[in-house]
């Protein structure tokens, strides 16, 4: 769904928007690499600020990465739902959808049942897990490299790459408005072997090599399907503009739609069957994940304890039922796919913008600790990781940054609450957090003034809003830095997960 919609966004320069995204996300998967090599601990998108800016931080950028989590099962079980919805058959036999493109009453049962599933997978333990998603990922891999293959065999139209307006016909607005449409939510994923750290055979040898690996091959082959796909499409439907590359047929469901169309039926049928099986494989992992991040909250002493339980097989059985509970409330407000997509990416973008922040400070807090990989000319890359994550978070649009920051709000909100009930030192630490104000609100302003997204009023001309952006990250970047924890905090902070960091002894 991300190509069908970064080609209606950007035209056949939605090529760009996954070679972009994929050159600004690796930036981040190196970050991820080096964090997670030095401290593999569960829930760690919470953990790596807690380490070098304290309570606040910690917690916000866990309340982010929960936020990010919790609705990425939902958002898969809807995936599979609007795909499977998008064939003939179930639209006559079985719809599970309104006429708005919202869940039925069959829909939203079959949803819940879909929730109910990963949240089974989930609690039979990290060893299911692992076993299944091992056939969940060769699956992945082995359908998109054939639906590539076969689809191009069949009809290329280089044509298609200069039809509608050219190459670019939404000029490069439309290249970075695609990012956030769907492409950086496709591309997004690699931290997963960090989130599940806590749980790995051996954190300081897989995690890198697992990181670099997943991010690695899934720009390829989401570059690839990009290229096919606009190749595929029918040249009348393109010939004047982007609005329905799949002329009247399906609003979803484009690969599906593709090989129908060219009459390949059998490999319809195995896409239909993908459509279920690699949504749910995802959905399994994030499932798992939110229990991870509950968890990390939950260590937190202003959340409540409860949520840092475990059973005897270590498996956080209450943040996982919570998790799913929530996904299913989610089914109800937030009506598609798509809906849900631009509010995950602008917290996974929170999220991400983060970690290097916390490494970097690290760095310099914690220069001892055992790192198995060390990120690349730091002084570099990991300023530019933050600026690229800043300029996601732009990308998305004023409407949903509003959106997400009242969420981000409420977080902080709980946690006070919790702070004050429990009589806990947190909020004093607000002291090296303070750089988070300056940043949602300069990011609310800036999208204010600039072009994407609903309630923008499209002020700033563009490439200048960008240069604004860079600018705006940078003075976050260093003011964040200078509000770092000292070393001696920062061991003080590391000791409480002491027992997930056993390696460090090896």
């Amino acid at each position: 769904m991300g190509a069908l919609n970064a080609a209606v966004v950007a035209g056949p320069a939605s090529i760009l928007s996954w070679l972009l995204a994929a050159v600004m996300l690796s930036l981040l998967a190196l970050v991820y690499a080096e964090l997670g090599s030095a401290y593999p601990v569960a829930g760690a998108a919470g953990r790596f600020a807690y380490y070098s800016h304290g309570p606040v931080a910690g917690f916000f950028a866990g309340w982010a990465a929960w936020l990010q989590a919790v609705f990425i099962g939902p958002i898969e079980v809807l995936a599979a739902i609007e795909y499977v919805n998008s064939t003939q058959w179930a639209g006559e036999h079985f719809n599970m959808l309104t006429e708005l493109g919202t869940l039925n009453a069959r829909g939203m049962i079959v949803a819940v049942l879909g929730m109910i599933l990963f949240t089974a997978a989930n609690l039979a333990g990290a060893r299911f897990l692992s076993e299944s998603n091992t056939w969940v990922v060769v699956w992945k891999t082995i359908v998109p490299i054939l639906a590539i293959v076969v689809v191009a065999s069949y009809q290329f139209e280089p044509g298609n790459f200069t039809a509608g307006g050219g190459f670019m016909p939404h000029g490069m607005h439309g290249v970075f408005a695609a990012l956030t449409g769907g492409v950086v939510f496709a591309l997004q994923g690699f931290e997963q072997a960090v989130q599940l750290a806590g749980e790995a055979k051996n954190p300081k040898r897989d995690l890198s090599r697992a990181i670099l690996t997943a991010m690695a091959i899934g720009a390829t082959l989401y570059i690839a399907l990009q290229i096919v796909l606009l190749g595929a499409f029918n040249p009348k439907d393109v010939a004047n503009n982007w609005d329905a590359p799949l002329g009247n047929v399906s609003d979803f469901g484009a690969w599906y739609t593709v090989a129908v169309t060219l009459g390949i039926g059998w490999l319809a049928k195995v896409l239909l069957i993908d459509a279920v099986i690699s949504p749910a494989g995802t959905g399994v992992v994030y499932v798992g994940t939110t229990a991870r991040l509950s968890y990390a909250l939950g260590e937190e002493r202003e959340m409540p304890g409860v949520l840092a339980s475990t059973n005897a097989a270590g498996t956080p059985v209450f943040s996982i039922i919570l998790g799913a509970v929530i996904g299913c409330v989610a089914l109800g407000p937030f009506p598609s796919w798509q809906a849900l997509v631009g509010a995950v990416t602008g917290a996974t973008a929170v999220m991400y913008a983060i970690a290097p922040l916390a490494l970097a400070s690290l760095q310099r807090s914690d220069p001892a600790r055992p790192r198995s990989y060390r990120v690349p000319l730091p002084g570099i890359v990991l300023p530019a990781a933050f600026v690229s994550a800043n300029l996601i978070i732009y990308w998305d649009g004023l409407k949903t940054n509003v959106i997400l920051v009242g969420a981000m709000l409420l977080g902080l909100a709980l946690f006070a609450i919790g702070a004050v009930r429990g009589k806990t030192n947190g909020l004093a630490a607000s002291v090296h957090a303070q750089w988070i104000v300056p940043w949602m609100v300069g990011h609310l302003v800036i999208g204010y003034l600039g072009s994407y997204g609903e309630w923008s009023k499209g002020i700033l001309p563009d490439w200048i809003d960008i240069v604004i952006v860079i600018a705006f990250s940078l003075a976050i970047w260093t003011m964040a830095l200078r509000q770092r924890l000292q070393p001696s905090a920062v061991d003080h902070q590391v000791e409480r997960d002491a027992h997930q960091l056993n390696y460090v002894a090896d």
